[in-house]
């Protein structure tokens, strides 16, 4: 048939057993293609498999860890497992980081190596901070890989991988040598670097401690957490005509007033009605011990600087230095409090009385009635105060000796001083070993390329440009428009609850604390929670107060 046919003279019928033929002919070729082999390719590169990390090639260490971050982006410093939760936690990026970087070997025993597990790893940690609270001195304890050199049988010793060795095989230095000379410090693997490098910019290690004490637990042989609440006066944007004192829910704060309530909450108390139960740990005793508790005034020494180039308030404003123009700038405050150690969400419900009593809802006494359990055996409704601005300050770890002198049944404020030997950040930039482990890619300065000043730099950066922008918005509002008609101040109809947060809260009528509903008693909540999972209930701890720091858990 000729290869290229006249199709315009074919009938129908012609037309479709020409499509049929040539059909057939596509799927003979088609098959006959399918069985052929496939030429082998020229040149091929070998996937390697890499190495099987080999824990028993290791020494390890027990040290203990400081580090920093930022919780608004976090669920908490705590994992749990097989629970979701919106946000990931501190402790599940913390421990991705020491797997990373293999100073953990965790004991999976068969579990999903890819799950937060602290087996093995003789794991502690200090404080339990809640969802979006910072933390600028948390500490955990736990053993990881160290670059100790790991005995060998006598004899000549092997080489490492790429190493040269002299014409008798032997290395140049005998393993005694090595052990001889090998500093627990200065030739120990970067830690701090180590895991900046993995981590995210804001959770920061800021030092390690090479020779904790035997036994050593962050949770039980830390005897003071110290907790720092952030807050502006005045507390949100003021009308026009407003004053510092004598508004009822105004956003000026009586600083005095809030100091006289804090100084409230020093020493031994049952804080039942500054907590939030949690009926899980059947906690009968909540008794704990305020060391030291006031309001401070941030000053430009402690970083701060101007708050704001310029105050964005309504001309007429009246401000407590006595005056009238909008040259003046909020002052920035924080609630400071010392504790053996914190009931769930203590801080937050202390912070929540006291801006209820800067803003003259309340009276310092009150602190008092909330203290004192027979006239309050169970805590009155209210909201506890924003997570944001709490930050866990510092963690202190004192001496056996020093714990042992103090009288823990009279004791107000055992200035204690944190005792652990820590390396921090930069300390060894000097050091010519760190110097060529910097050389490799290691960065181990306080300054300078990949270093912890440059990502809180970076960090501090945005939010300062945010500031910026936010405070300039604010002035540019305030400038435009007409200026207000009078500076008498009109109270809003509802009253306004500050809380800490951008906004505050409207209540409608304020009811006294005193005179609202009362959730039930601790030991009801307990009983009922003991009664649903059929648990024997728990016997009271002792009265002794040296024994108040078995839940760190603000």
């Amino acid at each position: 048939m000729d290869p290229t046919p006249d199709y315009t003279n074919w009938s129908n019928t012609d037309l479709i057993q020409r499509v049929t033929d040539l059909e057939a002919q596509l799927r003979t070729q088609n098959l006959a293609h399918s069985r052929t082999p496939s030429p082998t390719p020229l040149s091929k590169k070998k996937v390697k498999k890499p190495n099987r990390f080999d824990p028993s090639k290791y020494n390890t260490r027990l040290i203990a860890l400081k580090f920093a971050y930022l919780g608004k982006r976090y669920n908490g410093f705590e994992h749990h497992s097989n629970n979701k939760t919106p946000l990931p936690t501190v402790e599940e990026k913390l421990w991705k980081a020491l797997m990373k970087t293999r100073l953990i070997f965790p004991d999976f025993n068969g579990g999903n190596e890819d799950e937060v597990c602290w087996a093995g790893c003789e794991y502690s940690k200090c404080g339990r901070t809640d969802r979006g609270v910072s933390a600028f001195g948390q500490v955990i304890g736990l053993r990881v890989r160290s670059n100790r050199p790991k005995e060998k049988v006598k004899g000549p010793l092997e080489p490492a991988d790429g190493e040269d060795v002299d014409a008798g095989g032997d290395s140049a230095m005998s393993d005694a040598k090595v052990e001889d000379t090998w500093d627990p410090i200065s030739d120990e693997l970067p830690y701090i670097q180590l895991l900046n490098r993995v981590l995210p910019p804001d959770i920061r290690i800021l030092a390690w401690c090479p020779h904790p004490p035997a036994e050593f637990s962050a949770r039980f042989n830390c005897k003071e957490r110290r907790y720092r609440y952030f807050f502006t006066n005045p507390a949100f944007s003021p009308v026009p005509g407003e004053t510092q004192k004598g508004n009822q829910g105004g956003a000026w704060l009586d600083i005095d007033a809030m100091q006289q309530a804090a100084k409230k909450l020093e020493g031994l108390h049952d804080f039942r009605n500054f907590c939030k139960v949690d009926p899980s740990k059947q906690i009968s005793d909540f008794r704990r011990r305020i060391f030291h508790s006031s309001i401070q005034l941030v000053t430009p020494e402690q970083g701060a600087g101007a708050f704001l180039d310029r105050a964005p308030f309504t001309e007429g404003t009246s401000f407590p230095n006595g005056s009238s123009t909008a040259s003046s700038l909020p002052e920035l405050y924080y609630f400071e409090v010392h504790g053996s150690a914190f009931l769930w969400h203590q801080v937050r419900h202390m912070v929540a009385i006291l801006f209820l009593v800067g803003q003259g809802h309340e009276q310092p006494s009150v602190v008092e009635d909330l203290l004192d359990i027979q006239k309050t055996p169970a805590k009155p409704v209210y909201e506890m105060a924003d997570d944001t601005p709490l930050v866990l300050w510092d963690c202190i770890f004192p001496d056996a000796a020093a714990v042992a002198r103090n009288d823990h049944s009279a004791i107000v404020n055992p200035n204690y001083v944190d005792t652990l030997d820590w390396v921090h950040v930069g300390d060894q930039a000097d050091d010519a070993t760190r110097l060529v482990r910097s050389s490799r890619g290691v960065e181990d300065r306080k300054y300078g390329r990949l270093s912890v000043m440059g990502d809180l730099w970076a960090l501090w950066q945005t939010h300062k440009i945010d500031e910026l922008l936010a405070g300039s918005l604010m002035d540019v509002v305030a400038r435009q428009g007409k200026a207000s008609a009078s500076n008498k101040f009109f109270p809003d109809q509802t009253a306004r609850v500050f809380d800490g947060s951008g906004e505050p809260r409207t209540v409608g009528r304020y009811v006294p604390i005193m005179q609202r509903e009362r959730l039930d008693p601790p030991d009801t909540v307990n009983a009922r929670y003991a009664a649903r999972k059929g648990l024997q209930p728990k016997a009271n701890r002792s009265g002794d107060a040296a024994d108040f720091d078995q839940d760190p858990d603000e």
